[in-house]
């Protein structure tokens, strides 16, 4: 029933919010039981199949034509981005069983991670902080802190440097410093 009234609301409220009602969106999906930090950017093309099991921290942004396949809790930390056409896949079938069951994975996605557009995460596959899919790759295994991988299945490239993840200021920051 949950899964009708969000797909109601998701067509009829949701998707044709104009582009920078943030806030509206937000509220809509925490109605459905999101629980998502400050000033998170969920655009309008975005889909989020079970907002109930949907966790974000501060500042996460999933762009136009994302897709959130998480029938079992995924987490998002602060300032993290999925852009343009990724996918995000949290379950999978047991297809070697005759019911071919659902298995579905709790994942995590770290703080300051990018899944770059048209990227895809598998399912039960968590990326680190920091870690970088790019464009169009396929994480099919668990992606390392500050790890920068491309390519399919997703492999290893170089180091991205930490410093990147500091570069936001926080909101209580002040302007003067002692």
């Amino acid at each position: 029933m949950g899964r009708l009234l969000w797909g109601v609301a998701r067509v009829l409220l949701f998707r044709p919010s104009p582009r920078p009602c943030h806030a509206w969106r937000a509220m809509l999906l925490r109605m459905f039981g999101a629980r998502l930090g400050a000033k998170c950017h969920i655009y309008a093309g975005a889909v989020v199949w079970a907002p109930w099991n949907l966790r974000c921290e501060d500042r996460v942004t999933f762009a136009d034509g994302v897709e959130i396949y998480n029938p079992s809790p995924m987490y998002f930390g602060s300032h993290a981005i999925v852009s343009q056409g990724a996918y995000v896949c949290g379950a999978t079938h047991l297809y070697n069983e005759p019911e071919f069951r659902l298995v579905s994975f709790e994942m995590r996605i770290g703080a300051y991670a990018w899944i770059c557009a048209r990227a895809m995460v598998s399912p039960g596959v968590n990326v680190g902080e920091g870690a970088v899919l790019g464009l169009g790759s396929v994480a099919t295994k668990d992606l390392e802190p500050f790890g920068v991988y491309a390519g399919n299945p997703a492999r290893f490239i170089k180091l991205r440097e930490r410093s990147a993840a500091a570069l936001t200021v926080p909101d209580s920051a002040t302007s003067t410093r002692a």
